[in-house]
């Protein structure tokens, strides 16, 4: 019986890491590299879109606490839409059941910094960020889109975009998280680029369209 040895499996394993980490860092590279000229700091400099894609997050985070993330991003996209940069936004968030709502929440408080209702448009099935950029799109019929969010996702979301042959730009909603926080968003930020560069490989589509 054919056996492979335990400094076999050791080596394997050791070349799959390394691959790993140099596949991240090529992909996140290529991502910061296409983004870099898209991202806008300054709401004045932000080129006018017709829509604005609002990407979700939570409310209130782990521990019952207003959400830095989200209310940066309201605030964001309502100065964004008072500006006149933008005459619509879709607030794209997850809604996978009854207690968890990300649209109605950023409706709400899109609402609450005096973004008309009638200028915002529920998106409930953007489950994940491909999901909101794709159905932006094929949904919505967006193909000019100022995306806001946080710098690193924005990167992540231009890409899609323009994977899916959208003119989109973005503005980064200014946080400031604690060390131990960014390390971690980071870290999740990479991994989610190599997931999103297989993504558009395999053609992954959204949950619903």
């Amino acid at each position: 019986m054919f056996r492979i040895s335990g400094k076999r499996i050791m080596s394997g394993l050791c070349i799959f890491s390394i691959l790993s980490v140099v596949f991240t860092v090529i992909v996140n590279y290529k991502v910061q590299r296409y983004a870099e000229t898209k991202i806008y700091n300054n709401i004045d400099s932000v080129p006018y879109r017709p829509v604005g894609l609002l990407l979700g997050t939570i409310p209130i985070n782990r521990d019952g606490d207003p959400n830095t993330y989200f209310t940066s991003r309201i605030d964001t996209a309502a100065k964004l839409y008072h500006a006149g940069k933008v005459d619509t936004i879709i607030a794209s968030g997850d809604n996978h059941i009854r207690d968890y709502d990300e649209p109605s929440a950023m409706r709400d408080s899109l609402m609450a910094h005096g973004v008309p209702e009638n200028r915002i448009v529920l998106d409930y099935a953007g489950f994940r960020t491909l999901d909101s950029v794709v159905r932006a799109k094929k949904v919505f019929g967006s193909d000019y889109l100022v995306i806001i969010s946080q710098a690193d996702h924005c990167a992540r979301a231009l890409y899609l975009a323009d994977a899916n042959g959208m003119d989109a730009v973005a503005i980064s909603a200014p946080v400031e998280p604690g060390f131990l926080v960014r390390i971690r968003l980071t870290l999740r930020e990479w991994l989610a680029c190599d997931k999103m560069m297989l993504d558009i490989y395999i053609g992954k589509q959204p949950h619903f369209l």
